[in-house]
């Protein structure tokens, strides 16, 4: 069995930063794509960034030059790293990750950003 656990999420100033983990356990022989989403209340869940095995990142307009996400493989995480926070970015954040040629999703971790 697959898992994918988050952590980092947290309430912050407008302005500042956190940085999201999420780590990959259990049986895998594959990881490929792996990425962030997010879903604020009354709304769809999003695209927040994504990153392929090899370090191609894939960014929404959003956070284009706020968030940077990266991996690494030897650890089977991906990271989010966010800054210059706004309060438009309160939301629920889920890891996605195909693994093993699955999509995965982890239980998602609350950022709550006020102004």
């Amino acid at each position: 069995q697959v898992q994918l656990v988050e952590s980092g999420g947290g309430l912050v100033q407008a302005g500042g930063s956190l940085r999201l983990s999420c780590a990959a356990s259990g049986s895998i022989f594959s990881i490929n794509a792996m990425g962030w989403y997010r879903q604020a209340p009354g709304k769809q869940r999003e695209l927040v960034a994504d990153i392929t095995r090899g370090g191609r990142t894939n960014y929404a307009d959003f956070v284009l030059g706020r968030f940077t996400i990266s991996r690494d493989n030897a650890k089977n995480t991906v990271y989010l790293q966010m800054n210059s926070l706004k309060p438009e970015d309160t939301a629920v954040y889920y890891c996605n990750a195909n693994i093993n040629f699955r999509n995965c999703w982890g239980q998602g971790t609350q950022v709550t950003v006020s102004s």
